[in-house]
């Protein structure tokens, strides 16, 4: 830790689980379409309208045995795994970082894991996390560093127009698409936050991760077919994190 926490740093690991939870909810919405914020949570078996009892992050799944406690179905491990995660984001913030920047840091991870989970499952990084996301590190560059705020704003439009570029390329190299319009739109948000020195340091950690996890994958027998599309969000995600808490890769 970076010492003694603050009230509002702890503030931030109490909340973590229960953002977790509405997490979950986004995850599961958003590319579905569905309300998420306006709509009651329900069983997804039998549709019954939880309540607060249902809701509490972590212990009504504990306290329940798993099962809804309306019809009585086996519940899966997406919530408790979201909003676990979503407590390993403050916590590691916490280890780095603390007052505002804290807070910063643990919106930036919270819609990261999102972005990373939603990739997983889907293959997309909705506009409606994207987007917020670029506008959201121009604000933190703002309030947070305003004597570079010229270099987050080039780095946003450096980390689109880069990723732009390469998918073109590729498109008429290939004749087929590579990099979606979600990763681009990733990578203008990483260069608003963490402006364009960090972006070669973003790329290198995504694409070092990318390459180990296909290689892990064929170790264990999961077959990468060259037309398969392969999720390159989840990367992006991680060194857009890594970068913005420990700052670009130095060497020599």
């Amino acid at each position: 830790m970076t010492g003694l926490l603050s009230p509002q740093d702890w503030l931030a690991l109490l909340l973590a689980p229960f953002i977790g939870s509405f997490l979950g909810v986004l995850i599961l919405r958003l590319p579905a379409g569905e309300p998420v914020a306006f709509d009651r949570s329900r069983c997804p078996a039998c549709g019954h309208t939880l309540g607060m009892r249902d809701l509490l992050p972590l212990l009504s799944w504990c306290f329940a045995r798993r099962r809804c406690r309306h019809c009585g179905v086996l519940l899966g491990w997406f919530y408790p795994a979201i909003e676990l995660a979503a407590l390993a984001v403050a916590v590691w913030a916490a280890m780095v970082t603390s007052g505002a920047v804290l807070w910063a840091s643990c919106v930036l991870g919270w819609t990261l894991l999102a972005l990373a989970w939603i990739d997983v499952r889907h293959l997309i990084l909705p506009d409606a996390l994207t987007l917020p996301l670029l506008v959201a590190g121009l604000a933190a560059g703002v309030l947070l560093d305003p004597s570079g705020v010229t270099g987050h704003a080039i780095g946003a439009a450096a980390g689109y127009a880069a990723f732009q570029l390469v998918a073109i390329t590729y498109r008429i190299l290939r004749g087929r698409e590579g990099l979606g319009a979600g990763d681009a739109k990733l990578l203008a948000a990483a260069g608003a936050w963490v402006s364009w020195q960090g972006l070669p340091g973003v790329v290198l950690i995504a694409a070092v991760t990318g390459v180990a996890g296909i290689l892990a994958a064929a170790a264990f027998g999961v077959a990468v077919e060259p037309s398969r599309r392969v999720p390159f969000g989840p990367f992006l995600c991680l060194g857009f994190w890594l970068i913005w808490l420990y700052g670009p890769p130095v060497f020599g």
